[in-house]
């Protein structure tokens, strides 16, 4: 039989998907034939931070996320991007595949958009050569992920202007101009905006970030998952919630690139640094009547009552009591010291319970 003959056997058979695919990653992952992924177009042009920052956006949002968490931070000519968000996810044996060339999950899924292609196996890789740093600090399948970036900024560099918040105006045509400088800024709202109904958009500090993953940790867990749940179980987006004291959010943080003081992360726990709202909440578009805004999962502040919670003293013993109490029946059941005494301890926010836990010897 003739190649072609061949070829079109196969392709009558399953498709011509794996004549577009040089290797199964497994998980859904494919690295592309060189053919394919030129004709998805060339490697992605990487001149700038905001260039990187609307990949890693895109990235998310194709990989299904509805909430996309952006921490940007700069130390002298360093720039460091931390983006978290509750998308799809990457098992732990491909972390470092893609930022391969030609290494994607979009292989019957690529998406156009204003910026052009997206989903031909570049867009990590063309960050991971251009950045002094590209990695995923946390992620498995269905978990979401955390990619962390670092840049110089005398190789990659970026608007000098970094404060100025961008201007959006309706013109006659309907469409809508951007005036401003095209900053981190600018980008991320552009994102946001344009995509609005799939994805909800933070942008902030780390120590904004880390208040705004708390909460919304805080909003979605149980009281069960918080006092048992395992970090490396629940979502990405979610691990922060697990947090008793301020050593331990620090350290939850910085597994997922969020580097954070014990300072700071107590004043997170005090309810001291209030959540993000959604980055679209600041976007006004002139000349445009108000609309119905589309609904999005925001990350809820975690305290609604700044006067905050006192407990009596002997209540909180009491209460202490009553805790130390169930967690023996659980201790007995997975062999651990029975004998540990609670610490209670009531913010503003909530009450937070730790309790030590040690395998019997």
């Amino acid at each position: 039989m003739a190649n072609g003959s061949l070829e079109a056997f196969i392709e009558n058979v399953s498709g011509d998907s794996h004549l577009r695919v040089e290797a199964d990653l497994g998980d859904g992952f494919v690295r592309l034939r060189s053919a394919e992924a030129e004709r998805r177009q060339a490697a992605h042009d990487i001149r700038s931070t905001e260039d990187i920052v609307i990949e890693m956006l895109r990235n998310a949002r194709d990989a299904h996320a509805k909430s996309v968490f952006t921490a940007v931070s700069r130390e002298g000519g360093r720039r460091r991007i931390v983006m978290v968000d509750d998308g799809d996810g990457v098992p732990p044996a491909l972390h470092e595949h893609v930022f391969e060339p030609r290494v994607t999950s979009k292989l019957d899924t690529m998406h156009l958009d204003k910026w052009g292609v997206h989903g031909r196996g570049m867009a990590l890789y063309s960050i991971a050569v251009n950045a002094e740093t590209a990695r995923i600090a946390a992620s498995d399948a269905g978990r979401g992920s955390s990619f962390v970036v670092e840049t110089d900024l005398a190789r990659v560099g970026e608007k000098a202007d970094q404060s100025s918040f961008p201007v959006f105006e309706r013109t006659d045509a309907g469409t809508v101009a951007v005036r401003g400088p095209k900053n981190i800024l600018r980008t991320v709202c552009e994102f946001a905006l344009e995509c609005r109904r799939d994805c909800t958009v933070y942008l902030g500090s780390v120590t904004d970030v880390v208040a705004t993953l708390y909460a919304f940790g805080l909003s979605s867990l149980t009281a069960a998952s918080r006092a048992f749940g395992r970090a490396d179980e629940l979502p990405v987006c979610k691990r922060l919630a697990l947090a008793a004291d301020p050593a331990e959010l620090a350290g939850l943080a910085g597994s997922l690139g969020l580097a954070l003081s014990e300072r700071s992360a107590r004043r997170v726990l005090d309810g001291e640094i209030a959540p993000l709202s959604p980055l679209l909440d600041r976007v006004r578009i002139g000349n445009d009547a108000p609309e119905p805004a589309a609904p999005r999962t925001a990350a809820p502040c975690a305290s609604q009552d700044a006067r905050g919670l006192k407990l009596a003293r002997e209540d909180l013993d009491d209460f202490a009591g009553r805790v130390a109490a169930a967690y023996r029946d659980v201790a007995q059941r997975y062999y651990l010291e029975p004998d540990v005494q609670p610490e209670v301890r009531v913010g503003k926010d909530g009450i937070r319970i730790h309790i030590p836990v040690s395998k019997l010897r």
